[in-house]
């Protein structure tokens, strides 16, 4: 999956708002829609950063299978609570 899928699909398995991230980039929401889109390219900066929002180290983001062990921990850790 590209990685702005994977950026979108932890962030929402946080339940992390577009407008938190956004405003921890220093952008626009708009700006930041663009970026989970895949209209603009993300640069390793801003994945950081990212990362850091969500509280993830970013190399997550390129990988699919860690991406979805920390899904699966997500919603573990709501069924469990």
């Amino acid at each position: 999956m590209p990685v702005h899928e994977n950026i979108r699909m932890i962030r929402e398995a946080k339940g992390v708002s577009k407008t938190f991230v956004a405003k921890g980039l220093g952008m626009s929401l708009q700006g930041y829609r663009y970026i989970e889109d895949g209209s603009v390219k993300l640069d390793v900066e801003r994945m950081k950063v990212i990362g850091r929002l969500l509280g993830e180290d970013s190399a997550v983001f390129l990988n699919d299978k860690l991406t979805k062990s920390v899904i699966d921990k997500m919603n573990t850790a709501v069924v469990g609570a």
